[in-house]
């Protein structure tokens, strides 16, 4: 059973030009991130599948590599979620509904949704790693014929919560979301600490269960320490691995990873895959 999708050419032109497509929403959900809904010039750049990732610029600034935050089938529109935390992020952060921005791709190697189908999910996400995640929950919901679809989120506070007025939308389509910060904050109600904690209480039926991990590279090894104790295989947890990816095409060296290149073999893999690979974690 495969659980990637086949990575796609986005065009049949080069894959070093980007593309224009102009910006039909943009708003501020938190301090630090702008969420960007956009509409490719090439309806080709639409042909992507959760977990890869497009290269996005603007002439004069450069490329960063953003993952994709929408579903499938959005209506011609496409979602990113862009962090400012340099030179071209905080440009393109200056960027409002009507502008341009240049995108190339998709890229890498994505989650394939109809691989995992009849298993149970659990979705580990850490900070701005609910940004894929979206993706492959939207796409999960969409498609149903899953088992049990849970998620567990941690953000460093209720200010950096994402999405949060879609969780109930999610909840209604099948999803248990379970959120924690890491510390005591005026007000919250919920759990708090770091997302590892609400990995123990889970009733997990480790044979027929998938998990999926995205956040901060410091996260992983904590939380595979808690998947494996609940009985699922290293074959059956997959990571999305975050690496400066410069080219998206395995040209520039600066994702490799010994002799992986992560912007074509990944970002997505399985733990498994990744056991020859010590400097991956």
């Amino acid at each position: 059973m495969s659980l990637y999708a086949n990575p796609t050419k986005s065009s049949p032109h080069s894959p070093y030009l980007p593309s224009a497509c102009r910006i039909e929403e943009a708003v501020k959900p938190t301090d630090k991130e702008k969420f960007f809904r956009i509409i490719p010039h090439d309806p080709l750049l639409l042909n992507y599948s959760p977990g890869q990732f497009f290269m996005v610029g603007l002439p004069g600034y450069g490329e960063v590599p953003i993952s994709i935050t929408s579903g499938p089938d959005e209506g011609g529109c496409m979602d990113l979620c862009i962090r400012a935390v340099g030179n071209v992020t905080n440009a393109i952060h200056r960027l409002e509904k009507g502008d341009a921005l240049w995108v190339r791709g998709p890229f890498g190697r994505g989650f394939d949704v109809e691989g995992m189908a009849g298993k149970d999910l659990v979705f580990v996400a850490g900070g701005i790693g609910i940004v894929p995640m979206r993706s492959l929950v939207k796409a999960v919901i969409k498609r149903g014929g899953f088992g049990r679809l849970t998620l567990l989120y941690g953000a460093k506070g209720p200010e950096e919560i994402l999405y949060r007025d879609e969780f109930e939308g999610w909840r209604a389509g099948g999803v248990d979301v379970r959120i924690t910060i890491d510390r005591p904050s005026p007000g919250w109600r919920g759990d708090v600490g770091v997302v590892t904690t609400l990995i123990p209480p889970l009733d997990i039926d480790g044979g027929r269960t998938l998990a999926v991990v995205i956040g901060p590279p410091v996260m992983y090894k904590f939380v595979i320490r808690g998947l494996r104790q609940k009985g699922i295989k290293d074959e059956d947890t997959l990571l999305s691995l975050e690496r400066r990816m410069k080219c998206g095409l395995g040209k520039c060296g600066h994702c490799q990873i010994n002799c992986v290149y992560v912007c074509q073999e990944g970002p997505v893999f399985r733990l498994s895959e990744l056991k020859g690979l010590p400097e991956a974690i």
